[in-house]
């Protein structure tokens, strides 16, 4: 196939190119490659695709509509794998414009895209966020998610309503991704393996939330790059049986689907950050604080409709993800084993 997928120089968007690649997909990146996080870092991840000859790489915002209709009008892609966004929970209590830009504005781009030039399938990211003030556990995609605690929430939650309109009104085959916690080589600086591991190597103090009273469905990248392109692979259908009385979330009388990925096997904050420590040899020095604007005390996945339809299964034990983590962060930043 040929596929589309923005936010290549993101942390999901490379592992998920270089696993189509693998394959002998053609992939066309895009990425905008701004200054959320150094772009080092995402230079260095597009490093590792160029030399597959079926990337191309082409620096451009989604959020422009003329570069995107260009771009879709001159590639004709079978298959579009959305992962690019604003990212981050806290950032979208600072710079609401920025998540309103990429994750709104961006996505009706992408969607249009794909409507006028016959794109087969579009795969895009949602987030466990989207649960929000909910407290039933594991997490459905068969419960109702109108409660989102944060503006990036509420962005993914529009993203699944968006997709469903275009699915409705044109028959677009569109399937939404709610990740749940990823971690693995390769990972973001804002993300707490990344804030951990350096503190901890620096001798600085970590910030720990709610007090360490919080736990995540951490998920290893290799499972949730798996898990994405089997669903690239799975072109959801109409539902039949959906019952317009009582409607389930996660389905449609379009071709439209929503599905959890995520580990199934919720961590204790605690026991994360002790994990860490175990792989560094080292203790860290804890700075235990309330709990923060957006944030939610647990996520945990349900992810049965994924198995059921697509046969993924996430294979990656914590201990060995963060292993694999700690050792690529090593070799990243020239640091003995």
């Amino acid at each position: 196939m040929k596929v589309l997928v923005t936010g290549a120089a993101g942390f999901i968007g490379m592992h998920v190119a270089e696993r189509l690649l693998g394959r002998g997909d053609e992939v066309v990146g895009v990425d905008i490659l701004n200054d959320y996080y150094n772009p080092a870092l995402k230079l260095a991840r597009l490093d590792v695709l160029k030399p597959h000859a079926g990337f191309r790489f082409v620096k451009a915002d989604i959020a422009d509509r003329m570069t995107m209709e260009d771009l879709f009008a001159a590639e004709k892609f079978d298959a579009v794998i959305n992962l690019a966004a604003q990212a981050g929970v806290r950032y979208s209590l600072k710079n609401p414009h920025a998540y309103v830009q990429s994750n709104l504005v961006g996505f009706a781009n992408l969607l249009e895209g794909c409507r006028h030039n016959g794109v087969k399938h579009f795969v895009f990211a949602s987030s466990s966020s989207v649960y929000g003030a909910n407290t039933h556990m594991p997490f459905s995609v068969h419960d109702n998610v109108d409660h989102p605690v944060s503006l990036y929430a509420a962005s993914k939650k529009a993203n699944e309503l968006m997709a469903h309109a275009y699915s409705h009104l044109y028959g677009l085959p569109v399937t939404g991704l709610r990740y749940f916690t990823v971690y693995g080589p390769w990972g973001r600086p804002d993300m707490s393996p990344w804030l951990f591991t350096s503190a901890i190597l620096e001798g600085r103090p970590i910030d720990v939330f709610n007090h360490g009273q919080m736990m995540r469905d951490f998920t290893y990248i290799d499972d949730i790059a798996d898990g994405t392109v089997r669903v690239l692979d799975r072109i959801p259908q109409p539902n039949p049986a959906f019952d317009h009385a009582h409607p389930d979330p996660a389905q449609s009388h379009a071709p439209y689907r929503v599905y959890n990925i995520g580990n199934h096997t919720p961590v204790k904050l605690m026991d994360f950050i002790a994990t860490i420590e175990q792989a560094l040899g080292r203790e860290a020095q804890k700075n235990f604080l309330p709990m923060q604007a957006g944030d939610v005390v647990a996520t945990y996945a349900d992810v049965a409709d994924l198995i059921r339809d697509t046969g993924f299964e996430p294979k990656t034990p914590l201990a060995e993800g963060i292993a694999n983590w700690v050792a690529w962060y090593r070799e990243y930043h020239g640091l003995p084993a």
